[in-house]
């Protein structure tokens, strides 16, 4: 999926909710965006980042690290936006 390209970040999340309903549904209203596949990984887990239940399965809590992944250069402004969400918490 990733590349030398730098088609992922590793981020941590912040918002004291973790990844629960209101946040796994930004983020994958922020993926659909994206003319490609968007993945989440937690350790060994790999989500499908534009469906929340996948979201939801990652159980990740605040503190926790995931990757984000883009399959193409082409999706970078949504990678850009997913950091964002992450960034600010899931303006909770």
């Amino acid at each position: 999926m990733a590349s030398e390209e730098s088609l992922y970040r590793d981020l941590v999340i912040v918002n004291e909710l973790g990844l629960h309903a209101r946040s796994a549904a930004k983020l994958a209203k922020t993926a659909q965006m994206a003319h490609k596949g968007v993945w989440l990984k937690r350790g060994n887990d790999c989500a499908d980042a534009k469906q929340v239940i996948d979201i939801l399965t990652l159980a990740a809590v605040k503190g926790d690290c995931v990757r984000v992944e883009i399959e193409t250069p082409d999706d970078r402004e949504t990678l850009d936006r997913i950091v964002e969400l992450f960034a600010g918490g899931f303006g909770e």
